[in-house]
């Protein structure tokens, strides 16, 4: 078990080694120039040079994707000279200092995702925190609907099989993996948050923070994430349905089901104390990929919406070729959606001893 733990982190280490690498060239061959982006169109080439020396953007490709590696890892390298790109400062780099090694020092710090291009030089660390949140209370607000709706009718629908109760959910689940999301978006906000907005009293789009009419204070308003969620909601809860809904009909053909059966027990309590637990395993499998890539899908949902996300933000920086946001974005995706696999593979393990074994 804790050697298969190990052989986890090792794999996910790996893994966000290729993700970084991929995103960094991904980036690095779009057109434009990253000092012109900071600066804007009326600088001067002096300027733009200053610049392109203090990020190392004079620098050969090789060179910058070495530094990005750097900046990233926890244990770095860097310069204590005042005009090297890496050189180190407590403001810049958040961490302590180890070892002084010539020109240079050994750091312990915390990743360093660099400045946003568009912000006024924001840190992008700083970008992703206030919008990651809002993000993930909306992927657990929209998994929890799922989870709590699907299982539900999974259950009916097997107990209920080819009858109508079964044919009426197996129709609401296939409409349900079928619409698009950001389809499904444009639809609820405007029947809900327009149409029916005098019954509903819902917004068509606002955040989980809005300012009052008179710009003195912030207050949160939770009825901006009903919609949203619904709609993030609605494709999970249709594969959890199905998923649900096939696993406990395999699991009710156990022989240790018959033999609860013959022990008088009710239907009810087999269902509660031994087939329900089992059948839960490939759903909780599917639920880990689906909260994770809520994190990267929330994108249409958010920016319809008008959620203050971190999906919003990606497109927002990707209007504005912010690359460092985007980039930093999606290494936190790929960073979170590895974590949630590793804790489910936890779980799993939990609901199925054969596999602790293994």
């Amino acid at each position: 078990m804790i050697r298969s733990f190990f052989q986890k982190i090792g794999y996910a280490i790996l893994t966000l080694f290729g993700v970084v690498t991929v995103i960094f060239f991904l980036f690095s061959v779009l057109p434009g120039d990253p000092a012109q982006m900071m600066l804007g169109q009326n600088e001067s080439e002096e300027q733009l040079q200053n610049v392109r020396k203090k990020y190392g953007f004079d620098q050969p490709i090789g060179i910058q994707y070495l530094q990005y590696l750097n900046d990233l890892s926890p244990l770095s390298v860097h310069s204590i000279i005042a005009d090297d790109f890496s050189y180190y400062t407590v403001e810049k780099y958040t961490g302590v200092s180890l070892l002084e090694l010539g020109t240079g020092v050994l750091v312990l710090k915390l990743p360093y995702l660099r400045q946003s291009f568009q912000k006024n030089g924001k840190a992008v660390s700083a970008v992703i925190g206030e919008t990651l949140p809002n993000t993930a209370l909306l992927a657990i607000v929209a998994i929890c609907i799922a989870i709590g709706i699907g299982v539900i009718m999974g259950v009916v629908s097997a107990l209920t099989k080819d009858r109508w109760p079964d044919k009426c959910i197996q129709l609401i689940s296939t409409l349900g993996m079928s619409l698009p999301s950001f389809f499904s978006a444009i639809i609820f906000a405007w029947l809900f948050g327009y149409v029916l907005e005098a019954y509903t009293h819902l917004n068509m789009t606002g955040s989980l923070y809005e300012v009052d009419d008179f710009g003195e204070g912030v207050y949160i308003v939770w009825k901006n994430l009903v919609l949203p969620a619904v709609v993030l909601g609605i494709r999970p809860l249709a594969v959890v349905t199905q998923l649900m809904r096939s696993s406990l009909l395999e699991v009710m053909h156990q022989d240790y089901i018959r033999t609860a059966r013959a022990k008088g027990l009710s239907l009810f309590q087999v269902i509660k104390n031994h087939a329900l637990k089992n059948a839960l395993n490939p759903v909780v499998t599917a639920i880990s990929g689906w909260f994770a890539s809520m994190l990267a899908g929330a994108v249409f949902v958010e920016y319809i919406f008008g959620w203050n996300g971190l999906g919003k933000e990606i497109v927002d920086a990707l209007n504005t070729l912010d690359l460092p946001v985007i980039m930093g974005s999606v290494l936190v995706i790929a960073t979170m959606f590895i974590i949630i696999n590793i804790f489910v593979d936890i779980i799993y393990g939990w609901l199925d001893p054969r596999i602790r074994i293994s």
